[in-house]
């Protein structure tokens, strides 16, 4: 209890015009008294579910904190360089595999991307030097584990990248200093603005910003561009609700050369900056506070079947142990948790944070699309067709009506959603509703509305569970909202 007072207590002193202030206190005192009553009703309902005892299996679980860091920004920027360079100056990819890469890649006359290629494994994101799939791979610090999740930068294949925001808790927005390349990648039309705000939606904590590239010969560690880049994006980031104080900092680095990536940047190349290197940095920030005491929630990214049907998500809380039943929502089937396996290692728990593959038995492979979730099934998750949300309305050319529809990614889920009503418009200063019923919104409103979607989807009211309360809205290959479920409906 006492914890649960300060963390309202923290949560009272911060500002509340913020998007995410009231993401501090997840446990409010009126969840404590649901999931008290929970236990007196719902006792005999829980004994139905599980008659005999699972085994008693030795626990082997990974011990230190899972943080996941997606990599984003325009295309060649140099996120997948970057990423492969991290793997190298921490030993995960071994000296005699870059060689080889390095060989193969002067093969292609390719020599620049051979640290990418620790990261774009297939062929086809080797020939071209794009990412397409969100990149899977992970390193160790002394603190910390952390999953890179190397997001394409190219524009049509956002909705992938968007998958991949969804699992992250930290983000680096990785921007190109060389002269050009940040101007098409920060213009009307480039990556990198609707890739920030994603990973604002997708709810990540803190943003780091590289500025890449910094080694090129039309930059040569210039303080003078560092400062233009910076300054050219950092009133933007303020409008998505970004705070350089609290959750934002830039850093300048080359991939290339490693320089600033784990090793603070010698003085002589660059007197200017004398603070820490990347790694050193995201090692240091503040743990993450994770729910591990919830009933367990995982919304399922993707499957496939492996001698039993395995499905891959990140772990949003809650534990899950080996023998256990737990439920796939929206279509309530029950399943056993066969194997469990945290970032390919076989394990017999796991915990909120974590990247994870689950063999289950009782339910075909096809039965399952990315976007249902994996839950506890005394405590199962809130499913609907239509809900309130407020939405922020970001780029739009004409206007909204109810009526309007587009797709809606929601953690992992896509689905078609048609608007059914406006309910009023939100002043975004002063957070005030408005009387009247507005006839229709523009770009840069905030409404709150009432959304119908085609289909049965899970989700979860916003203040209670942020993870499961946002969402982005696209339509024509552009991200034109972003929201927050208010309740559902039905």
């Amino acid at each position: 209890m006492l914890e649960n007072d300060a963390l309202l207590r923290d949560s009272e002193s911060e500002p509340l015009d913020s998007w995410d202030a009231e993401e501090d206190s997840i446990l409010t005192p009126e969840d404590e008294e649901m999931e008290l009553d929970d236990g007196e009703v719902d006792g005999d309902s829980v004994a139905k579910v599980s008659k005999k005892k699972p085994p008693k299996v030795e626990e082997s679980k990974s011990k230190k904190e899972h943080v996941n860091v997606v990599f984003i920004g325009h295309v060649d920027a140099g996120k997948s360089t970057i990423g492969g360079q991290i793997m190298s100056l921490t030993g995960m990819v071994d000296k005699r595999t870059l060689e080889k890469y390095e060989r193969e890649a002067r093969e292609k006359s390719r020599e620049s991307w051979y640290l990418s290629w620790a990261l774009d494994t297939n062929q086809e994101e080797r020939d071209k030097g794009k990412t397409v799939e969100v990149g899977r791979a992970y390193f160790e610090t002394e603190k910390k584990h952390f999953t890179i999740l190397d997001a394409p930068g190219h524009k049509s294949f956002v909705p992938n990248m968007i998958g991949g925001a969804a699992q992250a808790d930290l983000a680096v927005l990785v921007i190109s200093a060389r002269k050009g390349e940040f101007e098409t990648g920060f213009d009307r039309g480039g990556q990198t603005r609707e890739h920030a705000m994603l990973a604002k939606t997708a709810g990540v904590k803190h943003l780091v910003v590289l500025v890449n590239k910094m080694d090129d010969p039309t930059v040569n560690w210039d303080v003078e561009r560092y400062n233009e880049c910076k300054d050219k994006i950092l009133p933007y980031l303020k409008k998505l609700g970004f705070n350089p104080t609290k959750d934002l900092t830039f850093m300048p680095c080359s991939g290339i050369t490693g320089m600033g990536i784990k090793e603070q940047i010698s003085e002589s190349v660059c007197p200017w900056y004398r603070g820490p290197a990347f790694i050193p940095f995201i090692d240091e920030l503040p743990s993450l506070n994770r729910n591990t005491g919830g009933p367990f929630i995982m919304p399922i990214v993707d499957k496939y079947k492996d001698m039993g049907t395995v499905l891959m998500g990140k772990v949003e809380s809650g534990m899950a142990k080996k023998g256990i039943n737990l439920l796939v929502m929206p279509n309530r089937t029950q399943v056993s948790v066969d194997q469990l396996w945290s970032d390919d290692e076989e394990v017999t728990a796991v915990g909120p944070g974590e990247n994870v593959k689950i063999k289950v038995k009782g339910i075909e492979e096809e039965d399952v699309s990315p976007g249902f979730v994996l839950c506890d099934a005394s405590n199962p998750i809130k499913t609907g067709k239509v809900f309130d949300a407020q939405v922020v309305i970001l780029e739009h050319k004409s206007i909204i009506c109810a009526g309007y529809s587009a797709v809606m990614h929601i953690h992992c889920a896509a689905e078609e959603i048609t608007v059914k009503a406006l309910i009023c418009l939100v002043d975004k200063k002063t957070g005030e509703k408005s009387k009247t019923r507005p006839r229709f919104v523009k770009q840069d409103q905030v409404a709150i509305m009432r959304i119908e979607c085609s289909g049965l989807i899970c989700l979860e009211q916003f203040k209670l569970f942020p993870q499961m309360g946002r969402f982005t809205l696209r339509d024509e290959n552009k991200t034109i909202a972003i929201g927050k479920v208010l309740k559902v409906i039905e």
